[in-house]
C-alpha cells in the first residue's frame, strides 16, 4: 500500500493538497495520506494529525511568540514519520516549516517533494541552498519558477495551479449571488480580510471601515465576507461590532470563490485570495498589513525584489489590481479606489480580459502533472 505524508498549513496549501491527494487516490485507490490537513484535505481523504490552524502564523515576527510551538510540532512529526516511515512526503507550501521537516526526512532516505516554490525569485534568494538540500522534487505552480530554480540546482518541474483547471473560464455571477441569497441587481463588493487570524486581525478594521465609507456614498452597495473557521469569523464579527456596527453584511463560511464570483469589485488581502479573483474575473483592490518590525526588517534589508505583492499582479505584469500597503493600508485610500472601480466599465472590462488571458495560459492539468511527477519520483508511475 502506498503511504503518502503530506502536511499544510493554512487554507491555500489545503486546497493545492486536496487537488493532489484527489488525483493521487484516482491513481493509487488504495493508497494512505497522513499528516497534517484542512478540512478539504481531509475530504479528500487525509488524515489529520493535528488541527492544521495550529500552524498558521504570517510575518517573522510574529512567528517568534508561537516559535517554540512550532518548533515542538515539526520535532513530533519529524519523529511521527521516522517511525511510521512513508514511500513519500509532500510538503505543501510552507517552506518555513515544511523545508527543515523535509530535509530531515531527506536526510532519513524518505522521498520529498516540495509543492509550491517559495518565493526565492522575489525576497530571500538565499533560500535556495536550503532548498537542494531538503527537496527532491520541488512542484512549481507558476511558469516563471522552473527555470529559475533550475538554474540554481534545484529539481524542479512545472505542473501548473490546480486552481486555474478547477474555475472554469466562465463565472456565472448570477448563479452564485443566487446560491448565495445576494439580491441579482445591485453592486456586490466582496470584503476578504485574510485566511489567518493575524491577518483578520491587522485588516478587518481598515476593510470596515472602507466598506462604511462606500456605503456612505452609495446606500446601496451589498457587502459580502468569507470566513473559513469559527475563529476568524469571531474576530471578524467583533471587528465589525467596533468600526461599522449596523453594515449590512452577509457573512459566509467558506465559500470564497462564490463570494469573489459574485463580486463586481473585491477588497482582498494578498494573498490566494488575489489569484482566485484573477480566476473569476474579479476586479480587486488589495490592501495588506504586517506587524511594524516584520515591515522594518524587509524594508531596510531590502528583502524584496519584485515590484508587487499581489500574485495577481505579477501574473499579469502590472498593477491591475492598485495596492495599499503598510501605513496606505487605510480607508480613505482604499474607498476611492473601490468606488472608482464601481464607476469604471472601460477599466473592467479591460481587467477581466486581461484575467481571461493570464488564466487561460495557466491550464495546465496541474494535480495530473503533480500527481505524475510524485509518483514517477518514488517509481510508482
Amino acid at each position: 500500500m502506498l503511504t503518502v505524508g503530506i502536511v499544510a498549513n493554512e487554507a491555500s496549501g489545503d486546497i493545492l493538497g486536496a487537488a493532489v491527494v484527489r488525483e493521487l487516490r484516482r491513481r493509487v485507490p488504495d493508497a494512505r495520506f497522513i499528516g497534517v490537513a484542512g478540512p478539504r484535505m481531509q475530504e479528500a481523504g487525509c488524515t489529520t494529525l493535528l488541527d492544521m490552524e495550529r500552524l498558521s502564523v504570517m510575518g517573522l515576527t510574529e512567528v517568534l511568540g508561537h516559535l517554540r510551538e512550532l518548533l515542538g510540532i515539526r520535532r513530533d512529526l519529524t519523529a511521527h514519520f521516522l517511525a511510521n516511515r512513508p514511500d513519500v512526503f509532500i510538503g505543501v507550501d510552507a517552506p518555513d516549516f515544511n523545508l527543515g521537516l523535509e530535509r530531515q526526512l531527506r536526510q532519513a532516505g524518505i522521498p520529498t517533494v516540495h509543492l509550491v516554490s517559495p518565493t526565492v525569485w522575489a525576497w530571500r534568494a538565499g533560500r535556495v541552498k536550503g532548498i537542494r538540500r531538503a527537496v527532491d522534487l520541488l512542484l512549481c505552480i507558476f511558469p516563471f519558477e522552473e527555470e529559475f530554480l533550475l538554474r540554481h540546482g534545484v529539481p524542479a518541474r512545472y505542473v501548473g495551479h490546480p486552481l486555474a483547471d478547477e474555475i472554469p473560464l466562465t463565472v456565472g455571477r448570477a448563479a452564485a449571488r443566487a446560491a448565495l441569497g445576494l439580491p441579482p441587481a445591485g453592486q456586490v463588493v466582496a470584503i476578504l480580510p485574510g485566511s489567518r487570524a493575524g491577518e483578520v486581525e491587522n485588516l478587518a478594521g481598515a476593510f470596515l471601515q472602507t466598506a462604511k465609507a462606500c456605503r456612505e456614498k452609495r446606500p446601496g452597495l451589498c457587502f459580502v465576507t468569507p470566513l473559513v473557521n469559527a475563529r476568524l469569523r469571531r474576530i471578524f464579527e467583533a471587528a465589525l461590532a467596533r468600526e461599522a456596527p449596523g453594515l449590512p453584511i452577509t457573512l459566509v463560511d467558506g465559500r470564497s470563490r462564490e463570494v469573489l464570483a459574485a463580486a463586481d469589485v473585491a477588497l482582498t488581502a494578498s494573498g490566494t485570495a488575489t489569484l482566485e479573483g484573477l480566476l473569476l474575473k474579479t476586479p480587486m483592490v488589495v490592501g495588506y498589513r504586517v506587524h511594524y518590525l516584520t515591515y522594518q526588517l524587509v524594508k531596510q534589508l531590502r528583502m524584496v525584489k519584485v515590484p508587487y505583492v499581489a500574485m495577481a499582479n505579477l501574473l499579469v505584469g502590472r498593477g491591475l489590481a492598485p495596492e495599499f500597503l503598510q501605513g496606505r493600508c487605510r480607508a480613505h485610500l482604499l474607498a476611492p479606489a473601490v468606488l472608482a472601480l464601481l464607476d469604471d466599465a472601460e477599466r473592467v472590462a479591460e481587467i477581466r480580459a486581461e484575467y481571461d488571458r493570464v488564466h487561460r495560459g495557466m491550464r495546465h492539468n496541474a494535480a495530473q502533472q503533480a500527481a505524475n511527477a510524485v509518483l514517477e519520483l518514488i517509481g510508482a508511475a
